[in-house]
């Protein structure tokens, strides 16, 4: 009897432990991967792309003044190879002067319109100034001729020379009244020609202006330098067929390439970390293995939207530190602002929290042969990794995904989170205002209050 007991026994024990290591086994078929809780120095990255450009350049630009002839843009007819070396006054790129010309043509025929007229008019008041001064002299004659006959009456009846007196009087009042009236026209005709004079030598100067504008539609460099060409409005080089508009009628650039900066944008989460003065490690995509150091010299007050982006972006200027033979404008750049330092952190990778209840953040932990589901507190992110302020301790181990035969396990929630922890009722979710919630890279959502800005996207790292 004994030693049956003592046979079922061992055969029980077996079927434990056979149970466990078959289920032990079908957990690490399939992603098993763990790592360790880290305690380093951990940083809060923001990483973006950008691309280098020179903090000061020289600018190349096309004929200013066109809108006064009422032209507004100009279309790029030839220009030279960018990234071309050239030397001052050599040829950079030529413009259509095609609505030039016909400008000018018109302008041609506006000046004989106007000259014409110049002429016209003023055979017109000469004429009129003819005319007025043989009605004076007229006039004049006139009352000449009833002095005389004023003369002749003294022997008449007096009623008669009454009358001749008043003859007199009237023609000495037309005589005066011609006089003001000839200075009148007069003015007026000289009022006339400087009209006239005006519009004929208005009409004249556009026409040299224009004259004098053609040479401009050839364009030479203004220094020595490497030629960069200059970004369109939707972000790409121009080229020959290109427009240039009179408000901005920059061509081309020449950079001094003794100070580099990166153009990067930032999306409006992660902006309100970015200050100007914070560190950033520069990687080159044309040269993996080169390391850069720069600082942040600026951060845009108003965001933008950029084409083929539905979110807002704010543009954050990288000034390279030193200098460096291999920079060239336009190269792509990876840029990791570090907007915040935490010495001796815990933290582990993102792939490795989950969420319940959108309100409980949790791991699975390994504990001896036995895994668990562990709640945690997290701090601070970066795009690979998240910092544990509790449930976790240094060099424990976590699963980066769910363990098979594991999910619906009860979560082992953290003591001292008691009060500070209210999980709701099923029925009373809905009730509840909904906390804006960010997801991770495997799917899981993460309240926005634990994970303090954390950002979505981004490439996952893990160690095996």
């Amino acid at each position: 009897m004994n030693k049956k007991v003592i046979i079922t026994g061992g055969v029980l024990i077996g079927m434990i432990i056979i149970f466990f290591a078959v289920r032990g086994s079908q957990n690490d078929s399939l992603t098993d991967i763990m790592v360790e809780v880290k305690r380093d120095v951990f940083n809060v990255n923001i990483t973006t792309t950008g691309e280098l450009e020179a903090k000061n350049s020289v600018k190349i630009m096309g004929p200013s003044g066109l809108r006064n002839f009422r032209i507004y843009q100009v279309n790029i007819q030839e220009i030279i190879d960018e990234g071309t070396e050239v030397k001052k006054g050599d040829f950079v790129a030529s413009l259509d002067p095609s609505d030039l010309t016909t400008k000018m043509k018109d302008a041609e025929t506006k000046v004989e319109q106007e000259n014409s007229k110049y002429i016209q008019t003023q055979l017109d008041t000469t004429l009129q100034m003819r005319q007025a001064r043989d009605e004076l002299i007229n006039l004049k004659y006139g009352v000449e001729e009833q002095e005389i006959k004023l003369d002749q009456s003294q022997f008449e009846p007096p009623a008669t020379i009454k009358q001749e007196e008043i003859n007199l009087e009237k023609a000495k009042r037309a005589y005066n009244q011609a006089k003001e009236n000839y200075k009148i026209k007069q003015r007026q005709n000289v009022a006339k020609m400087n009209e006239v004079g005006a519009t004929l030598t208005k009409a004249r100067r556009e026409l040299e202006g224009m004259a004098a504008m053609v040479t401009s539609f050839t364009i030479v460099a203004p220094e020595d330098g490497m030629l960069i060409y200059k970004k369109d409005w939707d972000g790409k080089p121009i080229k020959a067929g290109s427009q240039i508009g009179v408000w901005d009628p920059v061509v081309a650039t020449l950079p001094d390439l003794s100070t580099m900066m990166s153009k990067t944008y930032i999306n409006e989460v992660d902006v309100r970390k970015v200050k100007a003065g914070q560190s950033v490690e520069i990687g080159l995509d044309a040269f993996p293995e080169k390391k850069l150091k720069g600082k942040v010299m600026s951060v845009a007050n108003v965001g933008e939207q950029r084409p083929n982006s539905d979110a807002k972006v704010f543009q954050v200027n990288v000034q390279v530190a030193g200098s460096d033979p291999l920079l060239r404008p336009a190269m792509t750049t990876s840029n990791s602002i570090i907007a915040k330092t935490v010495e001796n952190a815990l933290f582990i990778p993102l792939e490795c929290l989950h969420s319940q209840f959108d309100s409980i953040t949790y791991v699975f932990k390994k504990e001896g042969i036995k895994t668990i589901k562990q709640e945690v507190q997290i701090g601070d992110t970066n795009t690979d990794e998240a910092i544990i302020l509790a449930g976790l301790e240094e060099k424990e181990k976590v699963f980066l995904s769910v363990p098979n035969g594991y999910e619906e396990d009860e979560v082992i929630l953290i003591p001292e989170m008691d009060g500070k922890r209210s999980q709701p009722e099923a029925e009373e979710i809905e009730e509840e205002p909904e906390e804006e919630m960010i997801t991770l890279p495997n799917g899981k959502k993460i309240p926005a209050s634990k994970m303090k800005g954390m950002r979505s996207g981004g490439k996952r790292k893990a160690s095996k």
